[in-house]
This record gives C-alpha cells, structure tokens and sequence, in this order.
C-alpha cells in the first residue's frame, strides 16, 4: 500500500465522510521529540502521517515511537482524496509550513466542489519567552563564519560601535519611540552577540554567549537577596544598598571608587562618584569652585542627590538650546 491510499482491507468508502487533516508544525528552538500531549494523541490515533521532508528532526523520534510516517508531498486534492472515508491523516509540517499545501486546501474549500476534511492546525510545541535569541546566535555564527567583513572584526575594532549603538538607544528612549527603540535594542544585543562570538575563538580564554547569559543570571541571583534569599527590602535605596554591598565584596575592593569606568562621560563620571561616596555614607566634601570644572563638579552633585541624571538634563536643554538657535536662524533669514 502507498501513501495516501486506504487500506483496500479496511472496507473503508472512500464517498463517505470526509475525514479530517491535521496539520502538525514544530518549533526548531524546541529539542526534537519534545512534542505536547494532544499532538502525541494525533499522531498515535492517525490512519496515515506523512511529511515531505525525509530528514526533518522529528522524523527519528517519532519513529523511535513506533509513529510510522510516509514520506510524502501530497497536493491539496489528494490530501482531501486521502481522507475520505473519514480517515485522519497527520501532516507533519515542514520549517516553511507548507505554505503551497495550506493555500490549495483554501482554494478549493472555496471552490464548493469538493466535500472538504476538516482542517486543523495543532502546534506540537511551543517557543518559551527569549527562544528567538537561538536564532540570533546562529544568525551570528554563520556570519562570522562566511561574511569578509564580520569575520575579521576584533573586541577593539568593534568597541565603538558599542558605544553609538547604546547612545542610539537612549536617543530613542528619551524621543519616546516605540519603532526605534525596538530596534535600537536589537543593535545593543547584537553588540553582544557579537563579542561573545568573538570570544568563543580566543584560545587562551575562550567564552561563549552562554557563559555571558549565565554569569549575568547568577549576579542577578546574588545581587536580589530580597528575592532569592532571605535579606529584606522594601524601598528601592535599599535595594541599591544591598546591590553595592554584594558587588564590593564579590569584587574585593578597597574603595567605593573601583569600578567607576573613568572613560565614560565627564557629567556622569562626577554623579557616578558622588553617588559612590554619598551610598557608603562618606561625608567627603567637594572641592571649591574655583574653576569651571568644580563648579560642573558641584552641580552634578547637586543633580544626583536631588535623583536628577545630570547628563540627560544637560542634553536636554542643549536640544531646547539647539532649537533657539534654529528659531532664530529662521528670523534672520
């Protein structure tokens, strides 16, 4: 007996009912095999399953099952043909989802002049939140591997773009863009990606993108005892207190001040210390303004101890600044 055909045996009319096509997809971030209850029941309870795909990854699980599948690439008619006599047959769908299958069955469902199976589409199994971040990675490593410019790339030569991706991303967040901040997101994600690709080749010290996600994992753990241990803290300073406190004793450091990247911005560097100093409650007073520098100093300070991001008002008020100056370019002209 070939595939789509009744068994003769079975006295089966192939006129009566109509039967009925389940169309089965899979995920490829789930691990083969791993399929839901009710799509097991489908498959065990079927009089055909067929797939067109002989090497699909579900193939030698469900037949490790006792599921005999037929290898097969029915059109609509005889997918409908098949199940006559009120037989089910169990697609096994394919990573495209058998787009020309599903539009012949819609075709002739409209046409009115066949007796149509009934259709239904079962998910087997289902992505967890955070499953296309698999697809990212192997994104990356086929680009690493065959495109000429990202496969030359190094930690060094890569390092500014982390930096205008991330001020990108807070361009968006204060224009309050949905759009661009979606997508200014995905550039800082591919910043990492990107370095922990590179760092898989290291052969001194190599890491991977799931050393990163781990290691962020088991700080966020050991840093939210309020969470997973049996610390307490009802307001958010308190919450900062604790983050402090376990990173200076993970880190080993003797000053509040380790830690602080010098590189960054002169505005946020200054609040950054004074948060530092004003957190591990030194009384440390600020130089005299004597100059432009301490009196910037000061006015950081200031800023981060009334909770005001010195940096993101500054910029604000040279975007308002910026704004005058075209207002007034526009008077002149």
């Amino acid at each position: 007996m070939n595939a789509l055909s009744p068994d003769p045996a079975s006295g089966q009319d192939r006129t009566a009912a109509p039967g009925r096509v389940v169309l089965l997809t899979t995920s490829h971030r789930v691990a083969p095999g791993l399929l839901s209850w009710p799509a097991w029941q489908a498959l065990r309870t079927a009089d055909e399953v067929l797939c067109a795909d002989g090497a699909h990854p579900q193939l030698p699980y469900l037949r490790e099952a006792g599921i005999r599948v037929a290898e097969a690439a029915p059109v609509a008619e005889e997918l409908v043909a098949a199940c006559a006599g009120g037989r089910t047959v169990v697609v096994v769908a394919t990573g495209e989802g058998e787009p020309a299958l599903t539009d012949g069955l819609a075709r002739l469902a409209g046409s009115g002049a066949v007796s149509m199976p009934e259709l239904e589409l079962l998910p087997a199994s289902y992505d967890l939140p955070g499953a296309r971040l698999l697809d990212l990675v192997q994104v990356m490593d086929r680009i690493r591997a065959e495109c000429p410019w990202t496969s030359r790339q190094t930690h060094e030569g890569l390092a500014k773009y982390a930096v205008e991706e991330v001020y990108e991303l807070v361009e968006a967040i204060e224009n309050d863009d949905r759009d661009e901040l979606r997508e200014e997101l995905g550039d800082v994600l591919l910043q990492v990606v990107f370095h922990a690709r590179i760092a898989e080749e290291d052969p001194d010290a190599p890491f991977s993108v799931d050393d990163v996600a781990g290691g962020i994992v088991t700080k966020l753990v050991r840093r939210h005892p309020h969470i997973f241990g049996d610390a307490t803290a009802t307001t958010p300073e308190e919450v900062k207190e604790n983050w402090e406190r376990a990173k200076a004793q993970e880190k080993g450091r003797s000053s509040v001040t380790e830690g602080v990247p010098l590189g960054q911005p002169a505005l946020a560097l200054a609040a950054q210390l004074t948060s530092r100093a004003r957190t591990a409650g030194l009384d440390v007073p600020l130089p005299p303004p004597d100059d432009i520098g301490y009196t910037l100093l000061a006015l950081a300070a200031r800023a981060e101890r009334e909770g005001v991001d010195p940096e993101a008002a500054l910029r604000a008020a040279a975007k308002t600044y910026r704004d005058t100056i075209r207002t007034a370019e526009r008077a002149r002209n």
